[in-house]
């Protein structure tokens, strides 16, 4: 992106109005007054979209349509190729996993920058070819969860002079959807928290499930543990344990003042303008590749190997 491009405000396009992330970032990049202002880029036009199986998205569209409209002036279209046409960078923020794929191959062609929003996708066969499209249109592209950013999160992990991690248990609220399949709705979140810690090399996923709680236990190459607690009972706490060498350490995501939103948005807006993104998409891949193997266990209860990036080959 040229010089002039990244000191201009960046035209953003969303595709998908059916999540409250929409507002969030909305309030971020609009609101002066907010205290967690991210200045840089103004949301110009959007596709309202929704899935007619899932509630939660056919009942936000018409609201957040008519709010992003009235208040902020945004131009509403029908048209997926139109947000990409008109906007230096786009946010697909469609609630439904399902449809990420069919709308980025409608807008990859433009080579502009693009945030998927969690989930990437929810099977590794869509989450490879919408990476395969990126790399042949030159995408740049990110996708992740909100919590893999959280401050508190990524303090403890930013702290080089404390002593190795050798082992990660992190949790969150896991209410299940049936069109998502599994952790794919919210348990993403705290899979994402997991990742953001321990990063790739995970080998297989074993699962535990009943009504109330799920426990998703992966083996890491370097003989690591990391587990996922989703909580459909109880307190809805996300969280992370940091299992080092030398002690224990306990990080609430959400304890530090600063929304977990806006230091995702902070990432975003570097990603539309340097065209780099934070996150590697062989790690994107990976964490669509640990889900599947949580949810297959999840069902056999059996130990599920996670496809290798490379093509789907079991390690």
């Amino acid at each position: 992106m040229k010089a002039e491009q990244i000191r201009k405000p960046l035209r953003i396009g969303i595709i998908g109005l059916d999540t409250s992330h929409v507002l969030a970032f909305m309030k971020l990049l609009h609101d002066e007054s907010d205290p967690w202002h991210i200045p840089g880029g103004r949301v110009t036009v959007a596709y309202p979209g929704g899935s007619p199986d899932i509630s939660s998205s056919i009942s936000k569209i018409r609201p957040y349509t008519e709010q992003l409209s009235r208040e902020y002036g945004v131009r509403i279209t029908e048209d997926i190729e139109e947000v990409a046409v008109e906007s230096d960078a786009v946010l697909l923020h469609s609630v439904d996993g399902r449809v990420h794929l069919p709308q980025f191959q409608r807008i990859a062609r433009f080579a502009k920058p693009v945030f998927i929003d969690k989930p990437f996708a929810v099977c590794s066969d869509d989450a490879r070819e919408i990476i395969r499209l990126a790399e042949v249109h030159q995408v740049p592209l990110m996708s992740a969860s909100s919590l893999r950013y959280a401050k508190a999160l990524r303090d403890a992990v930013d702290h080089s002079d404390k002593s190795p991690v050798i082992g990660v248990d992190a949790c969150g609220p896991m209410a299940l959807e049936p069109t998502q399949p599994g952790l794919f709705w919210y348990g993403i979140h705290a899979v994402e928290m997991l990742y953001a810690v321990m990063g790739e090399g995970c080998i297989h996923v074993t699962s535990v499930t009943s009504e109330h709680h799920d426990v998703a236990v992966g083996l890491w190459k370097d003989g690591r543990i990391g587990v996922v607690r989703g909580n459909r009972k109880g307190n809805g706490t996300f969280g992370v344990t940091l299992h080092r060498e030398k002690g224990i350490e306990w990080i609430s995501a959400q304890s530090d003042p600063k929304p977990k939103y806006a230091s995702l948005l902070e990432e975003v807006l570097n990603l539309f303008r340097t065209g780099k993104s934070p996150l590697p998409v062989s790690e994107m891949l990976e964490v669509i590749c640990f889900i599947e193997a949580a949810n297959e266990s999840r069902k056999t209860g059996r130990t599920v190997y996670v496809s290798r990036n490379e093509g789907g080959d079991t390690l």
